[in-house]
């Protein structure tokens, strides 16, 4: 059990930083290059931005309910995957382009490591 909480809060952290740090560079240069990019506009980025900083949050804060966590494990695997459909479609199937399924497999682990924890299954 102590493996698959230390596999847990390793994924988990790894997401959470992933997903607040975007906040501090919500208006650099390369962040509105890459919306300019992919053909979005400014607003869509803040509200990404505010969206993905909160999930992160979410999964972190130990004493959210496990509802609202499933809820953050899914809209923030629909932004990663959104995120790889983009970039294929704007830049073509190359190998940059799925990129965004190495944070979707840390998701994944993150996912299923707290469903472990939380049925009490013995590993």
């Amino acid at each position: 059990m102590k493996t698959i909480k230390i596999t847990f809060w390793v994924s988990t952290i790894i997401i959470a930083v992933l997903n607040i740090s975007g906040l501090f560079f919500l208006n650099s240069p390369q962040a509105l290059e890459g919306s300019k990019h992919l053909g979005l506009p400014n607003w869509f980025n803040t509200e990404l931005t505010i969206g993905k900083f909160i999930g992160g949050l979410i999964l972190i804060i130990p004493f959210i309910p496990q509802r609202i966590k499933e809820w953050a494990y899914v809209a923030l695997g629909i932004d990663i995957l959104s995120a790889m459909i983009a970039l294929v479609s704007v830049d073509g199937a190359k190998p940059m382009s799925f990129a965004p399924l190495i944070a979707f497999a840390i998701l994944l682990i993150s996912y299923i490591s707290y469903h472990k924890i939380n049925s009490g299954q013995k590993i």
